[in-house]
């Protein structure tokens, strides 16, 4: 005679209990972004994302004076960007909305300019470097107001991104400036 216990799991196996009845649905609950907000958090992560690539691309590939700074400071650059995608699509993911990292996505709707491919000398390492934060720290500032509108916890994540990123322009653009 089978336990109780056994008599379960068969039942379950065979799709007989409650739990084999269960509805396929979201059983999640709370606020549900808005397809605004959802498309302003897709956005700044498809730039967050490609950040980190284009950050990478450099890093690997640039040669010339203040080599060994400016290398490191790609790293820096790359993990606070690794950081906020992550946060960003986790977010998303609090709201319910389902962020897109794919390749795909990212290389069709990044404001990212790319950099050349090869070796680059650390003045336009650092020129393009200024560029791709700068244009991930103008998405944040475009789709702001709107985020903070719809939901004032997720701008509170761009507010901090954007200090980050604002000071990362500052450091790694006086490699270049002369007073």
């Amino acid at each position: 005679m089978p336990t109780k216990k056994s008599a379960t799991a068969a039942k379950t196996a065979n799709g007989k209990t409650k739990a084999g009845k269960t509805a396929q649905k979201n059983a999640e609950s709370g606020f549900v972004a808005p397809v605004e907000l959802r498309d302003s958090l897709q956005l700044v992560l498809v730039n967050l994302l490609d950040l980190q690539l284009v950050g990478k691309q450099l890093h690997w590939n640039v040669v010339g004076p203040n080599f060994r700074d400016l290398h490191q400071n790609l790293d820096e650059i790359v993990a606070i960007a690794r950081r906020g995608s992550d946060e960003i699509a986790e977010r998303m993911r609090a709201l319910h909305a389902t962020p897109d990292g794919l390749a795909a996505t990212i290389a069709k709707d990044t404001r990212l300019a790319q950099p050349v491919t090869g070796e680059i000398l650390t003045t336009t390492a650092v020129d393009d470097t200024v560029k791709a934060m700068q244009a991930v720290v103008d998405v944040m500032r475009e789709v702001h107001d709107a985020v903070d509108e719809a939901d004032p916890t997720s701008a509170d994540i761009l507010h901090e991104y954007i200090a980050a990123f604002e000071q990362q322009i500052w450091f790694i653009s006086a490699e270049t400036r002369t007073p």
